[in-house]
Parts: structure tokens; C-alpha cells; sequence
């Protein structure tokens, strides 16, 4: 049986807004983001660009870091989009 895929949960739902919002915003198309990633040595192809923003594949925190210095924003600024709030570790824990 091949292996089902992981989910994107709720920040990485987020953060696909985020690129997008962000990347329209700064007036660039797929295709110029994923030059500007490559430029900054992570390979990126705009089809790989257009999978994270329609939710298809994840974002991985590489590629979280180097779509935000070609967005010339902090990668934090991308995580900060509204998500449900995440059960603490400890929480349950016994």
C-alpha cells in the first residue's frame, strides 16, 4: 500500500495565505518568486510555488526561509497569520 500523505494542518494552511498574500502584494508572479528563491541557492520551480499556495505541498522550514528573504519579509512574519490555537505538549501529559 503506498504511503498516504501527511495533511497540512492549520499554521501550513496559514502560511500558504501568507506566500500568496504576500508575494500579490509585492506585484511578483509564481514564476519571478521561484527565480528569486533559486537566485538565493534553494532551488524552486514555480510549479513547486503554486503547490504551497493551493495547499498541495507542504512548506517545509527551509523553503519557509528562503520564499521569505525572496518576499523580503522575516520568516516569522509568515507563521504570523491567524491559526487555531495549538495543545501545549504538556497539556495531558501525566
Amino acid at each position: 500500500m503506498p504511503p498516504r500523505p501527511l495533511q497540512i494542518g492549520p499554521a501550513g494552511q496559514a502560511v500558504a495565505r501568507a506566500i500568496e498574500s504576500t508575494r500579490t502584494a509585492r506585484g511578483y508572479s509564481q514564476r519571478q518568486l521561484a527565480n528569486r528563491v533559486t537566485a538565493l541557492g534553494r532551488p524552486m520551480t514555480f510549479t513547486a510555488v503554486s503547490r504551497i499556495e493551493r495547499r498541495v505541498r507542504r512548506c517545509d522550514i527551509d523553503d519557509l526561509v528562503a520564499i521569505a528573504m525572496a518576499l523580503d519579509v522575516a520568516p516569522h512574519t509568515l507563521l504570523g497569520c491567524r491559526v487555531q490555537p495549538l495543545v501545549p505538549f504538556s497539556e495531558g501529559a501525566t
